[in-house]
């Protein structure tokens, strides 16, 4: 920071310290409500990740069937999933 005094600087701090404290003070409801839900989310968010990384997960699989492959050319049409009477 050369070439502005430290006094300016500490007098601009000085000026704005009563500001922050009046906005605190008037918006301490809000700010108590905006501290507790990022709080929640994180403990919500920590919870499923402990949860998740614990959980013992099997692989995916899949498996094909022939018929439709050669049918196909490996296309399967929505008819054929689902059924023609569907």
């Amino acid at each position: 920071m050369k070439g502005v005094p430290r006094n300016k600087i500490r007098n601009k701090l000085l000026t704005l310290l009563p500001k922050i404290s009046n906005a605190v003070k008037k918006h301490q409801s809000e700010i108590i409500l905006a501290i507790g839900v990022i709080l929640i989310s994180l403990l919500s968010f920590a919870t499923g990740f402990i949860v998740a990384r614990n959980y013992d997960k099997q692989s995916l699989q899949i498996e094909e069937n022939s018929y439709y492959r050669s049918r196909n050319n490996g296309a399967i049409s929505c008819l054929e999933t689902f059924g023609k009477g569907s």
